[in-house]
């Protein structure tokens, strides 16, 4: 199914926008994550955010979240304003953590290689 031109001008608007917001804002716990990807929902009513997690660990990206929340309507409002739309949609957070699984079964793929070359 391919997403609509306007849904992922969207999208890549918003990767642009919200790394902006969170450096504006004064809490050093989220004004330094990098944004990974926005997915927005059909109607651009929904956006997942996922963020980096590779510079914080669990506690911190709790913390993170918690604080992102708080914050989701100044950075709903900022996109908007940056914009000039009517409404921006409503933010969730999420950290992305399947670079770490892929950099996992790389490791897994390169072993097993490894053991089939020390076989030969």
């Amino acid at each position: 199914m391919n997403k609509s031109i306007k849904l992922k001008r969207t999208e890549s608007i918003l990767r642009e926008l919200i790394p902006e917001a969170l450096a504006s804002l004064s809490d050093p716990k989220i004004n330094n994550l990098q944004v990974l990807d926005v997915l927005c929902s059909k109607g651009k009513y929904d956006a997942e955010v996922f963020l980096d997690p590779s510079f914080c660990d669990e506690k911190e990206q709790k913390e993170a979240i918690a604080h992102l929340k708080k914050a989701s309507s100044y950075i709903e409002n900022y996109c908007k304003q940056a914009e000039g739309w009517y409404r921006c949609p409503k933010m969730r957070f999420y950290f992305d953590h399947s670079l770490e699984k892929q950099n996992k079964l790389d490791d897994l793929f390169a072993k097993i290689s490894k053991e089939l070359h020390k076989n030969d």
